[in-house]
């Protein structure tokens, strides 16, 4: 059969030019729910500046070190090199002079040990300084009915024996590699012949202890300068005076500050304006990238991000690569006045979720503010994509990711976000919007910019479970 050329009725296709259609606003899928953001309590700052007045510290937990490109070289055999600079964080090597590192970095000699290996027991001759440059090891002991009781879990960065250089005392615990672990060692022979050869290095070491031991008479648990109390009251005694001692050189959090001008054409302006306003548009998609990108810097910036002003002492690892409900246990136990919320990514909460339905203990899940959340003990799991997870090019370890729990709260001594509301054309809360003019090649600019921080008033707000696995699945 021919088909006629000559249409019958009007086509679909030409009809379609007399209609509009229902058009969207632009979308951006990067946009998160940024719970970090809603559920921070936030203060107001006056003059860009945050001071946080504290009781006076009078021992501070020692650093972590950390090994990097920047920070360890190769020597000729492939095999890492210890840096003087890195000894230098030890509160045992606190007081050497360069020279006197460069010469007790030399004595280090790096082993490997393979997942189970034993480093030492429990019991044995204490002769060996251990320091780990990669991996993961766990420091147990014998318990009073000869369970085992799991007292920590090291790795890269920690320490571990230093006091087996001065003393020659049994080792107090058993320490085991929890995977491929290697270690820097000093022993404590080569040590001594080292300080025979170099007493200033004896002299030092033997200053530096003294002043620990007289610090651990002037501290509490916390580290804070000790005030003294009568506590007795039979019979007639002299109360003794106290005060409580301020830091003298307090924390400072400055308001930090995301910048960015919005250029919109003056022709689009005018005539592209309808169903929406474009320039409202270009504006609220900014803003949108403006706030995702300050929940980035809260979390993961250098200076004051609350990864990098997690305390030595509220850093654990999880034991066993993923994190378990023991895991989560530990870090409940470090910030137990009052928790608020862990902070994991999406992929670390499913890997939770694994460990607990292997387990049989389901997590239970609450409604917050419209969304469902998992819960442990009672405390909500807000997920978070600014949490990284390494893929081979960052910094964190490939597959892995970290875990924050925070008590929040100027009240509660917690974790609080930095503004300064009520600044000139202010479009949200320290945030404003100023009109730049336009420029020769007829573009309206408009300038946005963010001031915020975020500041952890005690040391004991914030924990972290670092290098957790989020790529380890059972076969059911």
């Amino acid at each position: 059969m021919i088909e006629s050329s000559n249409p019958q009725t009007l086509s679909i296709q030409s009809a379609r030019q007399l209609t509009t259609t229902t058009k969207s606003a632009p979308q951006m899928a990067s946009i998160t729910p940024r719970w970090l953001l809603k559920l921070l309590p936030w203060v107001q700052v006056r003059a860009g500046t945050y001071r946080v007045n504290e009781r006076k510290v009078v021992v501070r937990p020692e650093e972590r070190l950390y090994f990097s490109h920047t920070n360890t070289k190769s020597n000729g055999n492939g095999k890492l090199k210890l840096e003087p600079e890195q000894l230098s964080k030890l509160k045992i090597f606190s007081g050497l002079l360069p020279d006197q590192l460069t010469s007790i970095t030399g004595m280090f000699m790096t082993k490997h040990y393979a997942i189970d290996s034993v480093l030492f027991s429990e019991g044995e001759a204490g002769d060996t300084f251990f320091l780990i440059a990669d991996g993961k090891v766990e420091v147990n002991q014998a318990g009073p009915h000869g369970e085992k009781l799991v007292l920590n879990v090291l790795s890269s960065g920690d320490h571990f024996g230093e006091m087996a250089l001065l003393e020659n005392k049994p080792r107090m615990a058993t320490v085991v590699a929890l995977m491929p672990t290697t270690v820097f060692v000093m022993e404590r022979t080569k040590f001594l012949k080292l300080t025979e050869e170099l007493p200033s290095i004896q002299e030092n070491l033997e200053h530096t202890l003294s002043e620990r031991k007289q610090q651990n008479l002037r501290h509490n648990e916390a580290g804070e300068a000790r005030s003294f109390l009568e506590r007795d009251y039979e019979g007639v005694r002299t109360i003794p005076s106290s005060f409580i001692e301020y830091e003298e050189n307090p924390r400072e959090y400055p308001l930090s500050i995301i910048q960015s001008i919005l250029k919109v054409p003056t022709r689009i302006a005018d005539i592209y304006n309808e169903p929406f306003n474009q320039i409202e548009e270009q504006m609220r998609l900014m803003i949108e990238e403006l706030k995702e990108t300050q929940e980035w810097e809260m979390i993961n910036n250098p200076n004051f991000g609350l990864l990098s002003q997690v305390a030595p002492t509220m850093r654990i690892q999880p034991r066993k690569g993923s994190p378990t409900p023991d895991d989560m246990d530990q870090m409940l136990s470090l910030v137990w006045k009052k928790p608020a919320f862990f902070l994991a990514h999406p992929k670390a909460i499913a890997a939770f979720g694994r460990e607990c339905t292997r387990r049989g203990v389901p997590p239970p899940t609450i409604n917050l503010m419209g969304s469902p959340v998992i819960t442990w003990r009672g405390v909500p799991i807000i997920p978070t994509d600014k949490l990284l997870i390494g893929d081979g090019h960052n910094k964190q370890p490939l597959g892995t990711t970290n875990i924050l729990l925070m008590r929040v709260g100027e009240k509660e001594q917690g974790v609080v976000g930095l503004h300064q509301s009520g600044i000139h054309n202010e479009k949200s809360p320290s945030l404003n919007v100023e009109f730049n003019g336009i420029s020769p090649d007829a573009h309206k600019n408009y300038l946005l910019t963010l001031y915020f921080s975020c500041a952890v008033l005690t040391s004991d707000a914030l924990a972290v479970m670092e290098n957790v696995q989020v790529r380890h699945y059972y076969d059911y």
